[in-house]
């Protein structure tokens, strides 16, 4: 773009033509929208006045042009600059925005002579004095180059001052120690109350904190003085620095040497919140990081303790009441006895039905799923509703949570089934058979197939649920895994029996195009536990007249015969061998879990009922199983 200067004797008359054609070129130079730290040109002095310098801190107004009336205008950037008319500098309207020449020279010698006090300003701004001006170079809010450039300096001053800092406490501490633990064996409780205080403040500082953990006589010191005192601020400080230290493992590991932990567990009994926090926590760090606490926390009585502590309301605190809970009675059977012994079942279950905090409503079902498998506590959650307030957050949208509650009454369902009010959790197990996760189906089909058993009412509540068809939707999806196929065969073999919608159940089946997967699975590779459920399912649904033609079509007759004829002819080689006294070994008496027995059982009784029909009685007929029958 030609740029021109037009010379206006009014105001310039001291200003040759040579003069103008160079600033002319100066000003088309790449400098001006160049900095120099990109293009490598060498940095000068600022100045004001248009000589021939460039200014790193003072942005030239190089973005201005004049309207056709001469007045200067905001350039708008690049995409508009090039409108085809030529771009002026208005030397006398403009340039100098109004300022004198001796103006200019004055600004310009100001920033020359106050350049090291903007360093100064702007590495080391505590040196400055208060109240000095320093003039300014930053436009428009972006830092200067010396601004930027001081950051990576002010990083290592900070640097350098901590470190001195760090030295100067670990030796306060060093010198401080013997002394301190003097106080904290006095026989003044006064004295003894400050030299607490004074060591909680020290351990808030990490050079002092490490100087405190390497000396097993102080928090030999604190431990006594933790389990002697009665005084308040004496308890709150020797605990509070209890506390800091159990963020490390040496703190931890001099804790415990020290015996720390009956005195923590004292402590829970305290109507003091923060003493509480601070027992709670460090009995907690203790019990996840240091060998030997779980013993000593149950010796010391904790966890009788720590049940009577489920009663608060501080969602947080009984967050981790209940981990430790959860840490002590894993793989404890005495544990598990101790919380049941202290009604903790019930206080577990009460909080599941009152908190929504997720942290809490997972640490507390984690708890509820290691009693669970406790045949002594197992009876005493489902009698405190714990199959319904587990119920209650499987739609919940946290993943840990859904699968610990479905673990948990994965468990407790074989001692549910005479619950009630269990419509909800009905309706939210049918729900997660639709689930993508195989464990969340696995689960869910499992708890139905135990929910279902001997449970006229959970039977009509799932039919009326459209179960039939959200499990008949899981065994198609599940396809060879037997771990959802067989308990959800289960289920439906118990929905299509003794119960008020019990022929709607069966024609449900047969309406939802279940017939050929049920007979599917009577084949390989399906194992003996399926075959044993499917064939018992197969009986059910022959009870309805309008399967049998269905099912004689999908083949099911000459494959029940199959079935027959294979365990009845194990059955009569094991007790030939038994009967002639032989030495061989004789057969196994089960196959995964089967007797033989049970499937010859199975398979006549369902050959029987679907005899009832003229053409399954011809096809059984010509499949010569008559002597089978007799004998």
């Amino acid at each position: 773009m030609s740029m021109q200067m037009q010379a206006q004797s009014r105001s310039h008359s001291g200003y040759d033509s040579g003069r103008q054609e160079q600033t002319m070129m100066w000003a088309q130079s790449p400098y001006i929208s160049d900095s120099g730290i990109h293009s490598g040109a060498t940095t000068n002095a600022p100045s004001l006045s248009g000589n021939f310098q460039l200014n790193l801190e003072v942005p030239f107004l190089c973005e201005r042009k004049t309207s056709k009336n001469g007045s200067l205008v905001q350039g708008r950037g690049d995409e508009e600059m090039d409108t085809g008319e030529p771009m002026l500098f208005d030397m006398g309207s403009g340039f100098n925005a109004g300022y004198t020449s001796d103006q200019v020279d004055e600004m310009n010698s100001q920033l020359s002579q106050t350049r090291s006090q903007r360093v100064r300003a702007a590495m080391f701004p505590e040196t400055m004095d208060e109240g000095m001006e320093i003039p300014s170079t930053q436009i428009e809010g972006q830092p200067t180059a010396v601004q930027r450039l001081s950051e990576p300096s002010q990083m290592l001053k900070h640097a350098v001052v901590n470190l001195i800092n760090y030295q100067d406490d670990a030796d306060l501490a060093t010198r401080a120690i013997p002394e301190l633990i003097k106080l904290l064996n006095d026989e003044d409780q006064v004295v003894v109350s400050q030299a607490a205080m004074m060591v909680h403040q020290l351990s808030k500082k990490e050079a002092s904190r490490h100087a405190i953990m390497n000396s097993p006589q102080m928090i030999q010191a604190l431990v006594r003085a933790l389990a002697a005192t009665n005084d308040l601020e004496t308890t709150k400080g020797a605990v509070g620095t209890l506390h800091n230290l159990s963020h490390h493992r040496q703190g931890l590991l001099a804790i415990f040497k020290s015996g720390g932990i009956p005195a923590l567990v004292k402590l829970l009994s305290s109507p003091v919140e923060s003493v509480l926090f601070y027992a709670i926590t460090t009995l907690h760090n203790l019990l996840l990081h240091q060998e030997g606490s779980k013993m000593a926390v149950r010796m010391a009585g904790g966890l009788q303790k720590m049940v009577a502590l489920l009663d608060r309301n501080n969602v947080k605190f009984l967050a981790i009441v209940t981990d430790c809970l959860q840490i002590l009675a894993y793989g404890n059977q005495e544990s598990k006895l101790i919380i049941l012994a202290s009604q903790g079942p019930a206080a577990l279950v009460r909080i599941l039905r009152t908190y929504t905090y997720e942290k809490l409503l997972w640490t507390t079902s984690r708890v509820l799923k290691v009693l669970s498998v406790c045949s002594s506590n197992k009876p005493a959650i489902v009698e405190a509703g714990g199959m319904q307030a587990l119920g209650m957050h499987l739609p919940h949208q946290s993943q840990r949570l859904v699968q610990n509650c479905l673990w948990t009454l994965r468990n407790l369902s074989d001692a549910g089934t005479k619950q009630e009010g269990m419509e909800t959790l009905l309706q939210n197990l049918v729900h997660l058979l639709s689930s993508e996760d195989i464990n969340v189906v696995t689960c869910a089909a499992g708890i139905l197939s135990n929910l279902t058993c001997n449970n006229q009412r959970n039977k009509t509540l799932l039919c009326q649920m459209n179960a039939i068809e959200a499990l008949i939707r899981t065994v198609q999806a599940a396809g060879d895994r037997e771990e959802v196929t067989e308990p959800a065969i289960c289920a439906l073999r118990h929905l299509t029996t003794r119960h008020a919608e019990v022929e709607f159940a069966q024609n449900a089946v047969r309406l939802n195009y279940g017939l050929p997967l049920v007979v599917k699975l009577l084949h390989p590779p399906s194992r003996w536990p399926l075959i044993k459920a499917t064939i018992g399912l197969i009986r059910n649904l022959a009870l309805c007249p309008a399967n049998h033609a269905p099912l004689r079509e999908h083949g099911v007759i000459p494959r029940l015969v199959q079935l027959l004829v294979r365990a009845f002819q194990d059955t009569q080689r094991r007790a030939s061998v038994a009967s002639s006294g032989g030495s061989g070994t004789l057969p196994p008496s089960h196959t995964d879990g089967v007797r033989m027995e049970e499937i010859v059982e199975g398979s006549v009784g369902a050959l029987h009922i679907l005899a009832r029909e003229a053409h399954n009685r011809a096809v059984i007929r010509g499949l010569n199983v008559i002597g089978i029958f007799v004998q």
